[in-house]
């Protein structure tokens, strides 16, 4: 996958389209992601211990990993990414500045 937990993505196609959020989780197997504030969907909980009173629950579903570009740190427009050896380390490059990706 070209993107991981916490880089910043823009949504490129859906309902969400155009809208921007950290990657909280990564689901490989499934090529999906969770994006912070993007597809929330509502979900009925019955009462339980954690949540006694409960009722309807506005949460984050993933996303296809496909439907999400990462945010160049620079100009803060979606790019593609590209890799480099930077000190013997692969390392993720934005393709639109240049600019390093990983930390």
């Amino acid at each position: 996958m070209h993107v991981k937990k916490g880089d910043k993505v823009m949504v490129i196609s859906g309902k969400d389209k155009g809208k921007t959020g950290v990657i909280l989780a990564a689901f490989p197997k499934q090529s999906r992601v969770l994006v912070e504030g993007v597809n929330i969907v509502k979900k009925h909980s019955k009462p339980s211990q954690m949540n006694p009173q409960g009722g309807i629950i506005s949460q984050e579903a993933p996303v296809h990993v496909s439907n999400v570009m990462p945010v160049d740190p620079k100009s803060g427009e979606p790019t593609r990414l590209g890799y480099k050896t930077v000190d013997g380390k692969k390392v993720r490059v934005a393709k639109k500045s240049g600019e390093v990706l990983d930390k």
